[in-house]
């Protein structure tokens, strides 16, 4: 599987290219403001943007739009909630118990209202959500930026995991030791450029 990104571009992001093959997570950081997020989003098709795209040699425009999230899915920094309870967001929350478990959740929360998990609950729980529809590709924002140090390790230990199955990821941190266990390549993103650390 390859993601191909060729001259990807929207307001404030400058023409970018980039590919992502099976099993491959690539880091990308850059300061606040750079174009970051800009990047995830128009390459998910969330933002009217221009530029080929495409997995395994298919175009994006061949895919409807949730087709395409489907198989290269986002994970916002503040993912979005439109239900009551968490387990009215998953398909079969007691299939996911395992995985839960291992990122700190107890099967309980499930039937929870959403408004009164914390922060670091959510992105949890989000990462499971865009785990259970089993992408190709996960485009992943600051996933572990309210996250302390154990359930950091959680995710981290989840999303190795998923390399290890082939998922590939484009994954924006801050953090640069996070970066460096979980990626083999690093972009940089400065004023809406990006191009591979040490070009």
């Amino acid at each position: 599987m390859m993601l191909e990104v060729e001259g990807l571009t929207r307001p404030g992001l400058n023409p970018a290219f980039l590919h992502l093959a099976a099993g491959e997570c690539v880091a990308v950081s850059g300061p606040s403001g750079a174009g970051k997020t800009l990047l995830l989003r128009a390459i998910a098709d969330l933002d009217p943007n221009e530029g080929r795209v495409s997995l395994d040699g298919a175009l994006r425009e061949s895919f409807s739009g949730p087709a395409w999230r489907c198989q290269v899915t986002y994970m916002a920094a503040e993912p979005g909630w439109w239900a009551e309870t968490v387990a009215q967001h998953f398909r079969h929350w007691p299939g996911l118990s395992g995985m839960a478990s291992r990122l700190g959740l107890q099967a309980e929360v499930g039937a929870a209202p959403v408004a009164r998990l914390s922060t670091g609950e959510r992105q949890r729980l989000a990462l499971l959500r865009a785990l259970e529809g089993e992408p190709k590709v996960l485009l992943l924002d600051e996933p572990t930026a309210a996250l302390d140090a154990v359930a950091c390790h959680g995710v981290e230990a989840l999303l190795s995991q998923a390399l290890g199955n082939g998922v590939a990821i484009l994954l924006v941190s801050h953090d640069r030791a996070q970066a460096d266990r979980l990626a083999g390549r690093h972009l940089l993103v400065e004023a809406g450029c990006v191009r591979e650390e040490g070009a």
